[in-house]
């Protein structure tokens, strides 16, 4: 038998799925602890404004200098994912690219500018700008930062569920003839407030696990309690509302994708009423078509998917059936366990971080600090369990969407670059995942030197209640 070469053994297809999917993975680590921090930093800040606490102040320069530190490597990270559609996605980007790109266009263009132009004014304005307008430029920065997020998510909508677009029969492609209805896109409406009130969950954690480190310790009792309880009322606020948020994703998701519900409860016939249950734990085959033992909850997955509790679910036979007179013979199902068991992790994950926030913020009322430290050691390792959460929910949201790349337009298969060879792709995925190995070293290591060394000395304020000299928060 030839040897055959090891590039040529190798699926570009395969290859370039798992270095867009780490990349994404990636890149995602840092945007929900952007988004989520910088509104509560700007709650510091405001506090120090109307009360003039400089306690206020010391804590709003140091959680802004997290937010700093996290932006500045999140910004680096995302510039690569972009550049991935022309690299290993030309097809998709050739194809879908005039649709695509416009709402990426507005975030680059409009919403990045404008959050770089004002997170500018914040960190260099403090001696030079009234307290009042200093505080504005914090906020517009977190507008900026909404709007970016907003952009980015109608982008993937179209990915999701596509409209606004006609399809050029001599040119192979699809043409944008209405971006307000990219821009509205239902999935786009339903994903933001879910997306933005799960990431102040995600920041409430990160500074729920910062103050917790330091109360172990005994150090900075009073502001690291304040804190504290700031990050505890962020994660149980934040999550109410990302619980409400949810169920508007799962209505939206039934109306566009309704495989990618079934798949979420591996629900091979269609069901209604009592059947259409919702199972808690499954054993049985990795594709769950053959089930040993569940924990069910009668009429759940009909009430997640129709607001009926005698609704009817769609089932996968059914729907594979109806995609297949459709689009023609093909396997319109996505990967069955990865499906079911992410939908659940992100559920879970948020739920048990929903609930340590709320006995956390029965153990430390009325000012309480002196606990055992188990306790405290409890807040600092369920710092990352919402940021998991939204992970797993990002890769429910893609995987489920196989095998489609734009759904009903596109298939995945379709998208990859005609040119690209399997070891090429492999050579970048491997310097790929080496850069941002170092990069997240980089991270962890700047985040955790400045978390550690906790607010700094309250610094000197003139006449008019400026700083008196530059603050450093980079």
């Amino acid at each position: 038998m030839p040897i055959v070469p090891l590039a040529q053994e190798l699926d570009p297809l395969v290859l370039s799925q798992w270095q867009f999917g780490l990349t994404t993975v990636y890149h995602f680590l840092f945007v929900p602890i952007t988004l989520g921090m910088v509104w509560l930093t700007a709650g510091f800040q405001t506090a120090w404004v109307r009360t003039g606490n400089v306690e206020h102040l010391r804590l709003t320069h140091f959680f802004g200098k997290l937010f700093l530190i996290n932006f500045a490597i999140g910004v680096a990270t995302g510039i690569v994912q972009e550049f991935q559609f022309g690299m290993n996605w030309s097809d998709y980007s050739r194809f879908i690219g005039d649709v695509f790109g416009a709402p990426l266009a507005f975030e680059g263009l409009i919403a990045f500018f404008f959050e770089a132009t004002f997170i500018g004014l914040w960190i260099f304005g403090w001696n030079r700008l009234s307290p009042k307008v200093h505080l504005l430029t914090i906020y517009m920065t977190a507008l900026g930062t909404m709007a970016s997020a907003y952009f980015i998510l109608a982008a993937n909508a179209f990915m999701q569920n596509p409209v606004g677009f006609v399809i050029n029969e001599d040119r192979q492609r699809a043409e944008l003839t209405d971006i307000g209805a990219v821009l509205t896109n239902p999935v786009a409406l339903a994903s933001f407030p879910h997306t933005m009130f799960a990431s102040v969950m995600v920041a409430g954690a990160v500074m729920v696990g910062v103050s917790a480190w330091h109360l172990k310790r005994g150090q900075h009792t009073g502001m690291m309690h304040r804190s504290l309880r700031v990050g505890l009322w962020s994660v149980v606020g934040g999550g109410m509302l990302t619980f409400i948020t949810g169920d508007m994703v799962s209505l939206a998701m039934v109306a566009a994708q309704p495989m990618k519900m079934a798949a979420a409860e591996a629900l091979y016939d269609t069901a209604s009423g009592y059947d259409a249950s919702f199972s808690l734990f499954s054993l049985g085959t990795p594709d769950g078509e053959h089930e040993i033992f569940s924990v069910r909850v009668p009429y759940l997955l009909a009430l997640l998917s129709t607001h009926d509790p005698l609704g009817t679910v769609e089932g996968i036979n059914d729907l594979q059936a109806e995609y297949t007179a459709l689009w023609g013979e093909a396997d319109y199902t996505p990967i069955i366990w990865v499906t079911y068991w992410s939908f659940r992790w992100m559920m879970g994950l948020g739920f048990l971080s929903f609930g340590i926030a709320l006995v956390g913020l029965w153990l430390t009322r009325k000012g309480r600090v002196d606990l055992p430290r188990w306790v405290w050691t409890v807040a600092i390792w369920s710092l990352p369990l919402p940021l998991l959460g939204m992970t797993v929910g990002w890769i429910f949201t893609e995987m489920g969407r196989q095998p489609w790349l734009v759904f009903s337009q596109m298939r995945t298969e379709d998208g990859v670059s005609p040119g690209v060879t399997g070891g090429e792709v492999l050579t970048s995925l491997i310097a790929f995942t080496l850069i941002y190995g170092i990069l997240g070293v980089i991270e962890f290591r700047l985040m955790q030197r400045a978390a550690q060394r906790g607010p700094a000395d309250a610094p000197e304020l003139d006449e008019t209640g400026r700083p008196a000299q530059p603050v450093t928060v980079y």
